[in-house]
């Protein structure tokens, strides 16, 4: 493989075997190889620099060292970002046990060395003024109006991944037990329920647009439809969503998923139990929703600091 040719042997035999092993049996990205493979190219410079010319002679200290020239950079490179030091030692770490695995090494060494640690990103929410806005600008009374309103109010009341409001059929709306059935990642189907102003919004769409939409079709079973009869992809509901926030007038980036952080925020913060929010999203693990817990933390400091009459005194 280009860019490998100056290595030792046994060090660019396993690297090329290990990219080829992702690309053909794994089926990788082409840009994720090419950041692998620029990744581990550092790597094996770094260990031909320490003397290394084979995997079995590396040790846990190596992969230490690797990632510590990561982050404090050398006179060449400079210093990585915590994201990309942690990619970088993940592709190592994915060459060490792909060479176990292939028998090539009697231990994985780099089982030892954990990725830096990642800072917490709070996720960005609308204020529920902000949300209020957006949905009185979402659309109006005509066929594509009634759609984007619908698709909008849907997407904030369950709280839907953008690709589970598009999947949506209309088997999976029950209007009767105010539910809405969605398909979320890894086949996981979870049962949400649905508020009235948003069902108030589909039952709108589906009675006086969604019909008209289905007839230049060849009837979709989609609730969403775009206006040749087919169902809605992501990209145009996303524009759907832009173009409400352009018409409200809220500044910065609105994305659907700034819908679904707002959803989850809002419930945390109304006092809802983080493990039902966990349902109510379709994360598999409480700990990817407990960062919205962190979200309300960070307002009760913020309300405590500005209205307590001793705040000023504590440190920070």
């Amino acid at each position: 493989m280009k860019g490998f040719e100056s290595l030792p042997p046994q060090l660019r035999g396993a690297i090329t075997g290990y990219l080829d092993h992702l690309a053909v049996e794994r089926g990788t990205a082409g840009s994720t190889l090419d950041s692998y493979a620029r990744d581990l190219r550092r790597y094996a410079e770094f260990l031909v620099a320490e003397g290394i010319s084979e995997l079995a002679e590396v040790r846990s200290a190596h992969l230490s060292g690797f990632l510590a020239e990561l982050r404090e950079g050398t006179e060449q490179r400079p210093p990585l970002a915590p994201s990309s030091a942690a990619r970088a030692l993940v592709a190592a770490r994915g060459l060490h046990r792909f060479g176990h695995a292939e028998g090539l090494l009697a231990v994985d060494v780099a089982r030892e060395v954990a990725p830096p640690s990642l800072p917490k990103r709070l996720p960005k929410a609308l204020s529920i003024d902000d949300v209020g806005t957006l949905l009185d600008h979402a659309g109006g009374d005509d066929v594509r109006g009634l759609r984007d309103r619908a698709l909008l109010e849907l997407l904030y009341s369950t709280g839907a991944r953008i690709s589970e409001a598009v999947g949506l059929d209309v088997d999976d709306v029950d209007g009767t037990a105010r539910t809405v059935l969605l398909d979320g990642k890894g086949g996981r189907q979870r049962l949400v329920p649905i508020g009235r102003p948003a069902l108030a919004a589909l039952d709108a769409y589906l009675v006086r647009a969604r019909p008209s939409l289905a007839a230049r079709g060849r009837g979709s079973a989609a609730v969403f439809l775009n206006s040749r009869g087919t169902r809605l992809s992501r990209q145009s509901a996303w524009h759907a969503l832009k173009a409400a926030a352009q018409r409200a007038g809220i500044a910065g980036s609105v994305s659907p998923h700034v819908l679904r952080h707002s959803f989850a925020t809002h419930l945390v913060e109304g006092g809802a139990d983080v493990r039902v929010v966990q349902e109510l999203l379709g994360h598999a693990s409480v700990t990817t929703t407990q960062v919205y817990t962190l979200i309300t933390v960070n307002t009760l400091r913020e309300v405590y600091a500005t209205a307590h009459p001793r705040a000023h005194l504590m440190s920070d």
